[in-house]
């Protein structure tokens, strides 16, 4: 048997993929390293917020067949790379799951195969990474013997509107004809097909976009601090520059920033300005010193708020409402709970939290105190921190029952709140 495609990775980017291409007749290879997503995906258990268990079931019906037998992969006429990329030491990213994924497909590449990678990683990756081994393991030369090209992952968990039909996708070869294939690859189930010169093109794009969110969230997130200094409603603020038509973006502060792609991402573009070229790229690492310690400034004003009431932070309850780096989805990576829980705790107050999407929370370890009891923990915590806006949340009126409460997301409109 053969197969239109091979994934490899099956998270919250290459499942996506893999659904969208089932829903265009493709047959589906998925490979996974790990044994218990494959079991689970196999009995239609889905593990990430975006497809239901439901969503796989039909994917099954749809021909998709889960694996970790690697020897299927040549059995395929593309390969895509979906594996994460963590940071490393040093901040750069964390290769070993994209160069096992490549050797998986070198030692099971045929000729006229597509290799796509797909995992955010610094530019040059695919030409230097990933091209040796394959060519290496398979004694195939790219562009020659097989295609090879880079698209960076668009996936934005939770998002309703826009997934992988309609979100762009820029893929970039290793040669012209390389980036025909892919082109002509993703063409079959998304509607928008954005060529780059070349991979390092497509693998740089991903990371200024990723860049340029960190940059303008940062901005904002200073911008918060002496806001309240000055007594200026940061809120009303960007609404107000929201009004002109033209040459405005809104961005929002938060308690810190979390996911893969924020945190994580321009730390690779850093990384590898300051390692080939000798010098720092300024604007990410300031970035990065000013939302990391949000979570930190954030705990600060919520002991200030204790303060004012003559209410120490030592012993006092504060709960934390919505745990997750985003709203309205289980996903917990990189999210800024964590480094506030700890700075509250360290502080000397006792933490609990509520999360309609997180059932059990340890940080360090040690398990969190969980609420079912929305109102009554609201009531009775001395602290009410709104982490996370869950749709399930009515912040006005959780204000309005809490002995204080801290919207650090500026969706309150009671006068008992304080807004970030």
């Amino acid at each position: 048997m053969s197969y239109d495609v091979v994934i490899l990775g099956l998270g919250y980017v290459g499942l996506p993929l893999a659904q969208q291409a089932i829903r265009a007749g493709m047959s589906v290879l998925g490979f996974d390293i790990d044994q218990t997503v494959v079991r689970a995906l196999a009995e239609g258990r889905s593990h990430v917020d975006d497809l239901s268990d439901t969503d796989v079931e039909k994917m099954l019906a749809g021909g998709f067949l889960p694996t970790s037998d690697e020897t299927l992969i040549g059995q395929a006429r593309t390969a895509v790379i979906c594996v994460p990329t963590p940071l490393a030491e040093g901040d750069g990213p964390d290769l070993r799951a994209v160069l096992g994924a490549t050797s998986a497909i070198g030692r099971n590449l045929r000729p006229g195969m597509l290799v796509v990678l797909e995992s955010t990683t610094y530019p040059g990756t695919t030409d230097e990474e990933v091209r040796p081994r394959l060519e290496q393991l398979s004694g195939l030369t790219a562009g020659i013997d097989f295609h090879l090209a880079f698209s960076p992952e668009r996936i934005d968990p939770g998002n309703e509107v826009y997934g992988a039909h309609n979100t762009p996708k820029v893929v970039g070869g290793y040669t012209p004809a390389c980036t025909d294939r892919a082109e002509a690859f993703y063409g079959r189930f998304v509607e928008t097909v954005v060529r780059t010169r070349s991979t390092r093109e497509a693998e740089t794009a991903k990371l200024l976009e990723n860049t340029y969110r960190h940059v303008n969230i940062a901005l904002v997130n200073e911008m918060a601090r002496f806001c309240h200094e000055l007594d200026i409603d940061l809120w009303d603020v960007i609404h107000a520059a929201s009004t002109k038509p033209f040459g405005f973006q809104a961005f929002y502060p938060g308690p810190g920033v979390g996911g893969h792609c924020i945190p994580i991402d321009p730390n690779y573009l850093s990384h590898n300005v300051r390692s080939k070229l000798g010098y720092p790229f300024r604007f990410v690492e300031l970035a990065q010193e000013i939302n990391t310690t949000m979570p930190a400034y954030v705990a600060r004003r919520a002991q200030n708020l204790l303060n004012a009431d003559g209410h120490a932070v030592r012993g006092a309850t504060v709960l934390l409402l919505g745990i997750t780096y985003k709203a309205n989805i289980a996903d917990q990576r990189e999210s800024p709970a964590a480094p506030l829980a700890r700075q509250l705790a360290a502080l000397g107050a006792t933490v609990a939290y509520h999360d309609p999407h997180v059932t059990t929370w340890e940080l360090d370890g040690v398990p969190v105190s969980r609420t079912d009891d929305l109102e009554g923990a609201a009531a009775s915590a001395d602290l009410v921190i709104l982490v996370q806006n869950h749709r399930q949340y009515d912040p006005d009126q959780l204000a309005r029952i809490a002995k204080r409460f801290f919207d650090t997301r500026g969706v309150t409109t009671a006068r008992e709140a304080h807004r970030l």
